[in-house]
């Protein structure tokens, strides 16, 4: 019977070379690391999150994977799709109300066999204390635990080989941040090469610096210095959009040929850009950016990015 770790069959990840006139102007080579087309479902850093955890939880001879998230969470549609494609029953734990009819990506969760309950944010808020999860196991059981966005010792290893499907030399390595746990994998895989900047897409993300300081530190016994995270680019908070922002993503897919949204990869790449036009990269600095994918969660926000679209 072929083995868990023989099915974890990931796809190419191709690099893609952005140009346009404003790069060469600035003397900037920018590349977009298309780790969103790693799997159908599973995109993006969430492989890379969940292949060491998955490979844990069959070792350790668990069932059942219980996990966190908001109701567009990427983590609840790639847990609940390697669930599905890897014969483990999973918990998604919600944060907030049920709604119906549920919108498309707890649908999809729900069609691959999630089990979905619903808390309010209070209690939300002990998703990590250790008397919560207990009560959890009183109700459901046995399972493996993936935190909020799958983010622990495990996915940092699994981020942190990201660097090594990179085949050229390179100056700079960008990333949205949500946890920390995709830059602090980066960070560590760099081992003080080059310079890993992380976007934060949360408003008052301060907090990750500490965040991504004890992940490297619980992961191994050596910080780094070739790293920092900006704070500028969040666009009001998490899943918060405007105008400005759709613009340059409906922009940047029409230069470009790329799809990309506007939560995580969108906010990054507007930094990113916005950072080339400010001379924070010396001249002739090659950059890789990477697109971390979450196009599933599109279709929720449809209807508030129709409202922003003025470039046909």
């Amino acid at each position: 019977m072929e083995n868990l770790e023989s099915k974890l069959k990931a796809l190419p990840t191709p690099l893609v070379k952005l140009e346009s006139s404003f790069l060469k102007n600035h003397k900037i080579s920018l590349y977009v690391k298309r780790i969103d087309l790693i799997h159908p479902h599973i995109s993006g850093n969430k492989w890379f999150k969940l292949y060491y955890n998955l490979l844990e939880a069959k070792n350790l001879g668990k069932n059942t994977l219980l996990t966190f998230g908001g109701t567009y969470s990427n983590h609840i549609y790639a847990t609940a799709a390697a669930g599905n494609e890897y014969g483990f029953n999973t918990i998604g734990i919600i944060r907030g109300e049920e709604y119906l009819p549920l919108n498309p990506t707890l649908k999809f969760a729900e069609d691959c066999g999630m089990d979905l309950h619903y808390i309010n944010r209070t209690q939300y808020r002990n998703k990590a204390k250790v008397v919560y999860i207990t009560e959890l196991k009183n109700t459901f059981g046995d399972f493996y635990l993936l935190p909020e966005g799958g983010t622990n010792s495990l996915s940092v290893k699994g981020c942190s080989e990201i660097i090594g499907k990179i085949d050229i030399d390179f100056d700079y390595i960008c990333t949205p941040c949500g946890t920390g746990g995709t830059l602090a994998g980066l960070i560590f895989g760099l081992n003080s090469r080059c310079k890993a900047i992380g976007f934060s897409v949360l408003k008052g993300g301060e907090f990750l610096i500490n965040d991504v300081k004890n992940l490297l530190y619980n992961y191994k016994i050596n910080q780094y210095n070739n790293w920092e995270i900006k704070f500028d680019y969040h666009f009001g908070g998490y899943a918060k959009i405007t105008k400005e922002l759709i613009d340059f993503v409906k922009v940047f897919e029409k230069n470009y040929g790329i799809s990309i949204e506007p939560i995580y990869t969108g906010k990054m790449l507007f930094g990113i850009f916005d950072m080339v036009k400010n001379n924070y990269f010396q001249k002739k600095s090659t950059i890789i950016a990477l697109h971390t994918g979450g196009m599933q969660g599109l279709k929720g926000l449809q209807n508030k990015i129709d409202k922003y679209v003025t470039i046909s």
